[in-house]
């Protein structure tokens, strides 16, 4: 992987917060200017940032590497058919403003993300948090970089890990007894629905693990690919690799392998697959 890619794309990620993002932030700018929930009760806001540094994003690395298709969170929502074939071929697969509801809500944490993915496996990772600055990048088999120096995860020392649960899970009461189940175990968190915060997070050690359900491929292909080449591991419940062909929901997301699997065997404990949807799959089969 031709290493002269990671200046070229944070130079395009800074660039589309720089004139897109912050900006708004704060200010009435920021409000959604639209809803894409698919779900009663789900709420996606979608804000002019979004479009406009989406459309930052393609400009620039749509010309990077000959072939490669853009595909962009947004973009997706109009035109589905651009996810067709994820899993042959290369493409740049862009979320421009992850965690939009805490950015129109003027708090923290958001963020941008862009994965490079060849034959549905990331390649490419590259997570920027506009309010720090700090820049994260990985390569594939060529280590990972926090702001340009090279990053590994290391012990937390911690006597009771700390683990963040997503808050996208199908009925509240499933998650309680989640939660619930995990206490007597681990310092328990909520998730504040931003990916590009949470692989950063995991690999310095301020999260043992983070549990996910849904697992879209511009939320997580950059900081899969980050985590593990900086010696975390981030993988399906089951064990398998992520790959953004691929459908599945549930990802366990932890600082070490150790870590990884302390998580994987209490969900295994529990029967938990982590799948969003799997109180509302039950019930329909009941039925």
């Amino acid at each position: 992987m031709d290493q002269s890619l990671t200046p070229a794309v944070e130079q395009a990620m800074r660039e589309a917060a720089r004139r897109a993002i912050m900006p708004r932030f704060g200010t009435a700018s920021a409000m959604p200017v639209a809803d894409k929930g698919a779900h009663p009760g789900e709420t996606e806001p979608v804000t002019a940032a979004d479009r406009e540094s989406e459309a930052i994003l393609y400009e620039a690395l749509v010309g990077l590497i000959p072939g490669a298709r853009v595909i962009g969170e947004e973009a997706v929502h109009h035109r589905p058919d651009l996810l067709e074939g994820l899993g042959a071929g290369t493409c740049w697969i862009v979320d421009p403003l992850d965690g939009t509801a805490n950015f129109a809500a003027g708090t923290g944490p958001f963020g941008l993300l862009v994965a490079l993915v060849d034959n549905g496996v990331p390649a490419g990772g590259w997570l920027l948090d506009p309010l720090s600055g700090r820049f994260c990048a990985a390569l594939k088999d060529q280590g990972a970089t926090i702001d340009g120096a090279p990053f590994r995860t290391g012990p937390t020392g911690r006597a009771r890990p700390t683990l963040a649960v997503t808050r996208l899970f199908t009925g509240p009461a499933r998650r309680r007894r989640l939660i619930a189940s995990l206490t007597d175990e681990a310092e328990v968190l909520d998730s504040p629905r931003c990916a590009a915060d949470q692989y950063p997070r995991v690999a310095s050690g301020e999260n043992d693990v983070t549990l996910f359900t849904r697992t879209l491929s511009w939320d997580h292909a950059a900081g899969v690919l980050f985590l593990n080449e900086a010696g975390g591991r981030a993988s399906r419940a089951d064990g398998t690799p992520y790959r953004c062909d691929d459908a599945r929901e549930g990802l366990i997301v932890a600082t070490s392998p150790a870590a990884w699997d302390w998580a994987a065997d209490r969900l295994s404990a529990l029967g938990e697959t982590l799948a969003l949807s799997i109180a509302t799959k039950s019930c329909e089969a009941g039925r």
